[in-house]
């Protein structure tokens, strides 16, 4: 008798960890966790005045980085810094966050997308919330290669500039939309 019961429970574990194991694979093919690419959010210092005022630390951004900001006349500075960034995955249909300015929580970028993605550019939606307050909304398309570049608030005697911009692509999505 004892042999049959531990034989029963045996069968009974076996079971539930199939069941177990079936329902992990079956989250894991959610579609909507696809990674369709990668988003990287950063945040720049610009100003006229003494760059030291963003903080002992704080690097020069590269000359690709400064030539992009001079190209537009309302970012135009004499200075710019480098104060963080984040890089964070694009998923398919969750909504998802960057935090630039980690552990801060002054700046942050909610995206999720719109429709599926193309070899080219992938539909955003992207909202730009600044101290719990949500300051832009926007419907858009970011295609590789070309940031989007918010003027930010005014910031120790200079402006704060938030970019936003596709790093990455997931090679899939590339092949089946040429």
């Amino acid at each position: 008798m004892r042999s049959a019961v531990s034989c029963l429970s045996h069968f009974l574990y076996a079971m539930a960890l199939l069941v177990f194991s079936s329902a992990c694979t079956h989250a894991q093919d959610d579609p909507g966790r696809k990674k369709i690419g990668t988003l990287d959010v950063a945040v720049y210092y610009g100003t006229d005045g003494d760059p030291a005022a963003a903080g002992a630390n704080r690097e020069q951004v590269s000359e690709t980085v400064k030539n992009k900001l001079l190209a537009t006349a309302e970012l135009k500075f004499k200075h710019y810094r480098s104060m963080g960034g984040e890089s964070k995955t694009i998923f398919r249909s969750y909504e998802n966050w960057a935090q630039p300015l980690n552990p801060s929580d002054e700046i942050l970028i909610r995206f999720e997308t719109r429709m599926e993605p193309t070899k080219h550019e992938v539909p955003l939606n992207i909202e730009l919330w600044l101290s719990r307050k949500k300051i832009l909304k926007s419907d858009l398309s970011l295609k590789y290669g070309q940031p989007l570049y918010v003027l930010g608030p005014e910031w120790r005697g200079g402006r704060l500039i938030i970019a936003i911009e596709l790093a990455s692509r997931n090679l899939e999505i590339e092949k089946a939309n040429p």
